[in-house]
C-alpha cells in the first residue's frame, strides 16, 4: 500500500492538462507495458542478494563496498521505475499528448488532424507478452511522437485511435481535399496550353456572332465545308467547298 501511495504522489496527473471548458475528455491513457520494469526488478533482486551477503559479512571495506553497490542499484531501479511510470501517452477527443519526466516535466501535444499515418510494430516477444510499438508519421515528429514503445494491448489502442480519427471526420474531409486537388491539377495543366488555362472550357467556348440579316444569306467558313443560311426555309445547309 505504501508503494501504491508513493506512485500516486509521482503520478503525472494528466487531467490537469485538459481543456475542460472546451469539453476535452480523456479517451485513453496509455502506460508502458510491465516489461519495461523487468530491468529495475532485476536490479532490486540483485541488490537484495548483495544486502543479504553484506549482513553476513564482518564489517570492513568489502562490506562497505557491497553496501554502496546495493544503494546504487536501488537508486537506479527507483529512478527507472519513476521514469517509466511518469511516461504517459494520452489520447483525447481533440488531440494526443505525451507527458514524461521525473523532476522536470515535458508535455508535448499535437491535434488529431496532424496525425497522418500510424504503424503498429509487434515483435515476437511482444506478440507473446502483449505489447507493441507505435510509429507515428506526423508533423510532430520532433516533439516526441515519432515512436511510442512498449504499449500494452496495442491492438485495442490502435482501434481506439482510429475511432477517434474517424469520429472527428478528418479523414473524410482529407479525402475530399485530395479529390479536389487532383481535379485542380488536371484542369490547371494538361500539356496543351499554359498553366492555369482550362482547356475544356476553351474548347467549348464559342465566339458570339451577329444575327443573320433576313434579306441576305450569311456564309460561315470552315476548314472543310461551308454553311449557308436559307432565309426562306429558315435552316442551315452544308455545301462542299467545291460547289
Amino acid at each position: 500500500m505504501a508503494g501504491i501511495g508513493l506512485f500516486r504522489i509521482f503520478d503525472p496527473k494528466v487531467r490537469r492538462h485538459l481543456i475542460s471548458d472546451e469539453g476535452e475528455v480523456v479517451i485513453d491513457e496509455v502506460r508502458h507495458h510491465w516489461v519495461v520494469f523487468a530491468v529495475p526488478m532485476l536490479e532490486v533482486a540483485l541488490a537484495t542478494v548483495l544486502l543479504a551477503v553484506t549482513l553476513w559479512q564482518t564489517p570492513g571495506a568489502a562490506a562497505v563496498a557491497l553496501l554502496a553497490i546495493v544503494l546504487i542499484l536501488l537508486g537506479h531501479a527507483f529512478w527507472r521505475f519513476l521514469s517509466e511510470h511518469r511516461d504517459r501517452f494520452v489520447v483525447t477527443n481533440m488531440r494526443v499528448m505525451r507527458i514524461r519526466g521525473v523532476f522536470s516535466q515535458t508535455v508535448a501535444t499535437t491535434p488529431i488532424a496532424r496525425i497522418l499515418d500510424i504503424t503498429l510494430q509487434k515483435p515476437i516477444t511482444g506478440r507473446f507478452l502483449g505489447y507493441g510499438h507505435f510509429v507515428f508519421e506526423s508533423a510532430a515528429q520532433d516533439q516526441g511522437f515519432r515512436e511510442i514503445r512498449f504499449v500494452s494491448r496495442p491492438d485495442d489502442r490502435d482501434l481506439t485511435i482510429q475511432r477517434v480519427i474517424q469520429r472527428t471526420g478528418l479523414r473524410a474531409s482529407a479525402s475530399v481535399d485530395v479529390v479536389q486537388s487532383d481535379d485542380d491539377d488536371d484542369t490547371d495543366d494538361d500539356g496543351t496550353g499554359p498553366i492555369g488555362m482550362d482547356t475544356a472550357q476553351e474548347v467549348t467556348t464559342t465566339i458570339p456572332r451577329q444575327a443573320p440579316a433576313a434579306s441576305a444569306s450569311t456564309r460561315v467558313a470552315s476548314s472543310s465545308s461551308k454553311s449557308i443560311f436559307n432565309s426562306e426555309q429558315a435552316n442551315w445547309t452544308d455545301q462542299d467547298r467545291d460547289d
